[in-house]
């Protein structure tokens, strides 16, 4: 009877030998901290990234509101001015009313315009 020689078990993984991929010297904290490293890189990529970009699509959005509603104002401010100095001498005394309820409704209807372009929708 002949006994064959062991075979050489270097190539392939066990205890206290490297699998496929793995180098010597790899070791499973190294393991969990890389991947520790890649769900949070992700999670910043999934999570902080789109946030940021809201933050600032809501930036320009609010600074673009403030500009319109303070021109908004200053419109309604030219009107009453307007009012006021061309017909200063016709709406005087008991039609002093007169020229600020122009304006306001000129403001009104300006933000009535305003607000029908808001819910008006994407097409």
């Amino acid at each position: 009877m002949v006994v064959n020689a062991p075979e050489n078990n270097d190539d392939k993984p066990g205890p206290g030998r490297p699998g496929p991929g793995r180098k010597d010297g790899d070791s499973v904290g190294e393991h969990l901290h890389e991947l520790l490293g890649m769900v949070v890189a992700y999670a910043k990529q999934e999570t902080l990234d789109p946030l940021k970009s809201l933050v600032r699509f809501v930036a320009w959005g609010a600074a673009g509101a403030l500009l319109i509603a303070v021109g908004g104002v200053l419109g309604a401010l030219a009107v009453l001015r307007l009012l006021q100095g061309e017909a200063g001498v016709h709406l005087g005394g008991d039609l002093s009313w007169v020229p600020y309820s122009v304006a306001a409704v000129v403001a009104a209807a300006g933000a009535a315009a305003a607000a029908s372009r808001i819910t008006k929708g994407v097409r």
